[in-house]
């Protein structure tokens, strides 16, 4: 008889464990899947492409619904998880329905962070998470309100472009000194912002936003240096909040995330984690990458084989805004190291590689990142690079080619 396995979570982590399962033991779990977004999971990172009007909503599906049907997952979305039974074993749902568990797994994402400020309750300020706030701020880009997008990170660049793209004057309001500072070095993210701007977006850099004005609805964003943008509309892309609360209420060790071990394992027997909700040895990823390895290894352990997760080298490898991004690894070289640069400014690329003890450990590319995928198997392979040092900056091809010559 198939354990009862339940999925708290449609996202992309859930989606990806599904179908590793589905891959290392069909049928040894009878499966439900339970999410609060009103629909089948999607690939979140092609949000801002739907916003930009470059892909249609539901072309980012990961599964279409005969493929949950078929390996027998029955799929609960758009409800609500509200408890979790420990020693009942049972998940209840927001109409009061409880559902029983073998195994349950937590892929309950993140949140999005609103800045504590002044006028952050005011009609017109939004977040840019899901599905349905892409609705919303296509809208906005429909009526060309004027944006003023909080945050220069991953998430705020993509909103800032999708709404450009859409039709909307927008402006972008960063605290750090420069765009991405925890994926990109400061030239990277120098060339990232011109290029940026070419599109029509106007970036403000050490910008601290200090409140939102209006008397019912945002008027306007003041920066602690006394600046001032008018705005119609304010969207938080400042960050995200692993979802602990369903976890922390069943007493369920969280820290910033769910903390698990390296077999992806709650403090609570047979309870398990993962994604960016997770919290692996003081680490949550919040990336896409890290959650598909964790979701590899949780259904080998699911499926009774010898797998634990050690953790993942970060890599991001995105269309940032338009404009391609990788970074991966140690980018910003630590004492000791060598860096290897190549810049062509006029043609919008930026090259840099970071050598330790003759091994690739870090890599960022800016405009060119066809070889990102190679530069990335030689960080995590960990393998000499001494025959190749001369030419690796050129890529993968020439680099090939320069040792058969």
């Amino acid at each position: 008889m198939s354990e009862p396995l339940v999925v708290v979570g449609n996202g992309m982590a859930a989606a990806r464990l599904v179908d590793e399962l589905a891959k290392a033991a069909l049928g040894r779990h009878a499966i439900a899947v339970v999410g609060d977004e009103p629909r089948l999971a999607y690939n979140r990172v092609l949000l801002s492409s739907v916003l930009a009007g470059e892909t249609a909503s539901h072309d980012i599906e990961l599964k279409p619904a005969k493929w949950w049907r078929d390996r027998g997952v029955t799929l609960k979305y758009g409800c609500v998880a509200t408890e979790i039974d420990v020693g009942r074993r049972e998940l209840k749902i927001a109409n009061e329905e409880s559902i029983a568990f073998s195994r349950l797994v937590l892929a309950t994402g993140s949140t999005p962070l609103r800045l504590n400020v002044p006028g952050a309750d005011l009609a017109g300020v939004h977040t840019f998470r899901d599905s349905r706030d892409v609705d919303l701020l296509l809208t906005l880009a429909a009526q060309r309100k004027r944006v003023v997008v909080v945050g220069g990170g991953l998430l705020g660049l993509e909103a800032a472009y999708g709404l450009a793209k859409a039709g909307a004057p927008v402006t972008l309001v960063h605290l750090m000194d420069r765009l991405m500072e925890r994926q990109l070095d400061a030239p990277a993210a120098e060339l990232l912002k011109s290029l940026v701007e070419r599109k029509g977006i106007k970036i403000l850099l050490n910008a601290n936003t200090a409140r939102l004005h209006g008397e019912t609805r945002v008027e306007g964003v003041e920066l602690v240096d006394g600046r001032r943008i008018d705005a119609d509309a304010v969207i938080f892309a400042a960050g995200i909040r692993p979802n602990v609360t369903l976890a922390k209420d069943a007493g369920i060790a969280v820290n910033r995330g769910i903390v698990v071990d390296d077999h992806l394992q709650t403090g609570a027997s047979d309870i398990f984690a993962l994604g960016e909700c997770a919290e692996h040895r003081g680490i949550c990823y919040g990336l896409v990458e890290p959650a598909y390895e964790q979701a590899r290894v949780l259904a080998r352990h699911l499926a009774g084989e010898a797998a634990s997760y050690g953790g993942s080298v970060v890599a991001t490898n995105l269309k940032v805004s338009g404009v391609s991004v990788f970074s991966a690894g140690d980018f910003m070289g630590a004492e000791g190291t060598e860096t290897i640069l190549h810049t062509d400014v006029r043609h919008g690329t930026y090259k840099k590689l970071v050598i330790s003890e003759g091994w690739l450990t870090g890599a960022v590319l800016v405009g060119d990142v066809g070889d990102a995928l190679w530069y990335l198997e030689l960080i995590r392979g960990r393998e000499p690079i001494a025959r190749i040092r001369p030419d690796m900056i050129f890529g993968r091809s020439l680099t090939i080619r320069s040792e058969a010559a």
